[in-house]
């Protein structure tokens, strides 16, 4: 999975489709993502002594990764991830529209 955490995505599909937000959490395991504002579910909580007060508290819920896009910060378009390797022999996530490393 080449989305991480930190990075600036936008939504391709689903009820959330054209939002652009950014990924709070990462589950390569299940190819899923967390992201702000996005698939919002609504919970009921009692009252705690960590929350003092109850009520209705959004929850934002996992995506399938393969709904999200990634966006370029140069060209500053949803595009493709592709890898290539840096002159200190690293691993680097690269932009396939305009070659920028993201």
């Amino acid at each position: 999975m080449r989305i991480h955490k930190g990075d600036q995505v936008i939504v391709r599909s689903g009820k959330d489709k054209g939002k652009k937000a950014e990924v709070i959490r990462a589950f390569p395991a299940e190819g899923r993502v967390i992201l702000e504002g996005v698939n919002v579910a609504k919970r009921h909580a009692k009252p705690t002594r960590a929350t003092q007060q109850g009520g209705v508290i959004d929850k934002f819920m996992p995506v399938q990764v393969s709904t999200v896009a990634l966006l370029c910060k140069s060209c500053d378009k949803p595009t493709r991830v592709g890898m290539k390797i840096d002159k200190n022999g690293h691993k680097v996530r690269v932009c396939r529209k305009c070659g920028a490393e993201l």
